[in-house]
């Protein structure tokens, strides 16, 4: 009976084994099903995240990806060229480069710094401070502007995540001669003064935009697409004539550093057209290196400083007089004693010239005259007539920056305002506006806008009967011939129409002693070409003197000699030429003297018979 429990205990026990071991194989395969499932899962999970990322999210990932590595940057574009109105060029942009960098990039190769540091020519703390505070940026500008091959070099050292891009820098061959009235651009290419500001939309052109990729160094290695094309700026052509421009500089120059002045301006113009054909300040500024220059010299002082004229008011004034006909060019005007009241003070002449002519008080710039022709006009007339001559408004050039002058209106006027306007006092001009006036009267009583762009003619105002622009003309003629104030400004065989104006500078509701002298003049007389105004200003003493005729005169005598010969206007005062030229060939001939015996027996003249 033992023996068959023990049996019955084995099967048993046999039983449960298979039991146990069929439940081990059972849970075995619900996890193997299980791994297998999850696998599936698994494998089916990443065929849909490929097929989203590859077919439906296509797009949004490509973006991603391009956004890393695809950069849109700009195509720059070269500022349009300016020249004279011959071709000439006067302002050029040429092509360099800039270096730049990408901070994230670079600082992590921190032992290049000081390589790149020294082919910057950048202290290496400056260079480590820059690209620290902007760390979090992907471009930072390390220097611009400068010569392709100097950029070469600096990315042949091949320093991670430094680059360089085209940009266009402004370049003026006629530097100082022209600054003031080109201006210059700044590092970005974008007019800051002068027509390089009046004109910057014309000239400045549109940039294209392409889309690149770059590596991890910044450089481009494909070139994806072309966003837009870039657009050259336009080409400017201004009314200057550069060989006019120079002398005008030139001779400017060389008065400032005769008289001691501290400045000084001038101001052609073609009297037909009102084409500014030259236009010069001292002192100037290189505009190729502005950095350099005080900022004082860039201002152009012909359109942008206000100064009271001086005596070169006085032919508007005897305009105004014989409009109104309150005058003739043969009324009589007696000066004596050489001054005559002026409220508290007095009106004088630097001489008494007695009893003068309406001519004669141009001639001899009579203050004591020019208040007594005022003196016959209404308030009214005479501020009516000055206005339209321009004077207390800007003269439409266009210049940036232009004065309008001051000329105050008659309720501002106490009772000795007229006086002392009729010879320049108590009203304020730029020489442009000076220049402007003069144009007229040459222009038969016409007055043009003045432009710096050639061809650009606007539609003339008749400010005066043509008449009277010529009694006036042949008043102001005789201030250049002996006896007047200005034959240091006569010109060879031309009739020079002018006149001079000594100012003395406001100073504490008062004048000083300090001057500025001036001479306005059209030449020639018979049919006008040019007008010229040249203010020079606090000029020494001690020197050459004060007066307009002395000081500026000759200014304009040796800058319209040249111009009447570059424009090739025939003289108007040919016997005066003639007996120049005769007696100039007399002069060579004396002294070359009678031949050599020698070179008469070698000449073929005089061995002819042989």
């Amino acid at each position: 009976m033992m023996g068959f429990g023990l049996r019955r205990q084995r099967k048993a026990g046999a039983g449960g084994d298979r039991r146990e071991r069929a439940r081990l194989q059972l849970d075995l395969r619900k996890r193997l099903l299980l791994i297998g499932a999850g696998l599936g899962l698994c494998s089916v999970a990443l065929l849909v995240r490929a097929f989203n990322l590859q077919v439906v999210d296509q797009a949004f990932y490509r973006r991603q990806g391009d956004a890393r590595f695809v950069r849109e940057i700009e195509i720059p574009t070269s500022r349009g060229m300016i020249t004279d109105r011959n071709g000439e060029p006067l302002a050029i942009s040429s092509p360099v480069e800039s270096i730049w960098a990408n901070p994230r990039e670079l600082l992590k190769s921190p032992e290049r710094l000081p390589q790149l540091a020294q082919a910057l020519g950048m202290p290496l703390d400056e260079l480590a401070s820059r690209l620290s505070a902007r760390a979090d940026r992907e471009f930072v500008y390390l220097k611009r502007r400068i010569n392709p091959d100097e950029a070469a070099r600096i990315l042949a050292l091949d320093i991670p995540g430094v680059a360089s891009q085209r940009e266009y820098r402004r370049f003026y061959p006629q530097g100082e001669v022209l600054a003031h009235v080109l201006g210059f651009t700044n590092v970005d290419d974008r007019g800051q003064e002068g027509l390089e500001l009046a004109f910057d939309d014309w000239l400045r052109g549109e940039p294209g935009a392409k889309r690149v990729i770059r590596d991890n160094k910044g450089r481009i290695v494909e070139n994806v697409d072309l966003v837009r094309p870039a657009q050259p700026g336009h080409d400017l052509v201004l009314s200057i004539d550069r060989r006019i421009q120079y002398l005008t500089y030139r001779e400017l120059r060389n008065a400032i550093a005769e008289t001691g002045a501290s400045s000084g301006s001038a101001v052609v113009l073609d009297v037909a057209t009102g084409e500014v054909l030259a236009m010069a300040n001292i002192p100037s500024f290189n505009p190729n290196a502005v950095g350099g220059s005080p900022r004082d010299a860039h201002r152009n002082r012909a359109v942008t400083d206000l100064m009271e004229p001086g005596s070169t008011m006085k032919p508007i004034t005897v305009a105004a007089a014989l409009e109104a006909g309150v005058i003739t060019p043969s009324t009589l005007f007696d000066t004596n004693p050489g001054w005559i009241p002026n409220g508290n003070y007095r009106t004088t002449d630097t001489h008494n010239y007695g009893v003068l002519d309406t001519t004669g008080v141009i001639r001899k710039s009579s203050n004591v005259g020019a208040a007594l022709i005022a003196r016959r006009l209404s308030n009214a007339q005479f501020n009516a007539f000055v206005r339209r001559f321009g004077y207390g408004r800007t003269t439409g050039s266009g210049f940036p920056g232009e004065a309008a002058g001051l000329f105050p209106p008659p309720e501002r006027w106490s009772g000795t305002t007229k006086q002392t306007m009729s010879y320049g006092y108590g009203l304020s001009v730029t020489p442009l506006q000076i220049a402007v006036a003069y144009a007229a009267l040459g222009n038969g009583g016409l007055l043009h806008q003045p432009t710096f762009v050639k061809g650009q003619h606007n539609p003339p105002r008749r400010v005066l009967d043509p008449k009277i622009a010529q009694e006036v003309l042949k008043m102001m003629q005789t201030v250049t011939e002996p006896g007047g104030t200005a034959t240091q400004a006569a010109i060879l065989g031309y009739h020079v129409a002018g006149k001079t104006g000594t100012s003395r500078k406001a100073s504490a509701g008062g004048y000083s002693r300090r001057y500025i002298g001036y001479f306005a003049g059209l030449v020639p007389v018979a049919h006008p070409r040019f007008a010229m105004v040249v203010a020079i200003n606090d000029p020494d003493p001690t020197r050459k003197g004060y007066y307009g005729g002395v000081v500026a005169g000759p200014v304009f005598r040796n800058v319209m000699e040249g111009a009447l010969r570059l424009m090739d206007v025939a003289p108007d005062d040919l016997p005066a030429w003639l007996a120049a030229q005769q007696a100039a060939e007399a002069r060579r001939q004396k002294s070359a003297g009678p031949a050599p015996l020698a070179a008469l027996v070698s000449s073929p003249v005089a061995g002819g018979a042989r």
